[in-house]
């Protein structure tokens, strides 16, 4: 059997550049899969099933090897496990040095393991540069003013001294979803769901 798999690292992003490679690659794939989701490890459904699936002598075509993974040492791991434990094949389209359907002999074997090594190690430094900008975006972002996600809502206890404070008049409802970071629709709805549980 000769498999596909392809991922994305968000359900928004596309996978159909790596479904164009495989459909001109040339390889008759009998099955692909589909992971959306990050490749910082291989807890993946998709990615799953097909590795249970694999037999001696099946193959596996991923576009490039950063689609297997960021992770340097789980994509060594899974590599070894691949190839050398169920005795099945990758082959990398963008990378063919790492077609293990070839060049099997201990110089081949010896130049895929070095670029495998290295092009692992790419991937994972990217998968952190990625995040690192990220954290650096959101930081000045967050200087400048811009809000990320939800406010916190207060939890009941903190709800019940606020609720406390309107009834004695200290604050008025509006001071209270203020502060709450709720809508007023939403400071009743706990109200009403604070008085059903007999907490106030």
């Amino acid at each position: 059997m000769i498999y596909a798999y392809a991922r994305v690292s968000t359900k928004e992003q596309n996978e159909g550049r790596q479904l164009a490679a495989f459909s001109e690659c040339g390889v008759k794939i009998d099955k692909i899969f589909i992971d959306k989701q990050s490749g910082k490890d291989f807890e993946r459904d998709e990615y799953i099933k097909m590795t249970k699936l694999l037999a001696k002598n099946d193959v596996i075509v991923i576009k490039s090897i950063d689609r297997l993974g960021r992770n340097y040492n789980e994509i060594l791991e899974q590599w070894r496990q691949i190839t050398k434990i169920k005795n099945a094949d990758i082959i990398v389209l963008d990378m063919p040095i790492l077609d293990t359907t070839k060049n099997k002999d201990l110089l081949g074997t010896l130049i895929s393991d070095l670029v495998l090594q290295l092009l692992s190690y790419i991937a994972e430094n990217e998968r952190v540069n990625i995040r690192q900008r990220q954290a650096e975006g959101i930081a000045a972002a967050k200087k400048n003013g811009v809000r990320f996600g939800r406010e916190r809502i207060y939890d009941p206890l903190d709800y019940i001294e606020i609720y406390k404070k309107t009834e004695l008049k200290q604050i008025k409802v509006r001071r209270a979803v203020e502060i709450m970071g709720v809508s007023e629709s939403t400071y009743y709805r706990m109200k009403k769901e604070l008085i059903m549980q007999g907490k106030i």
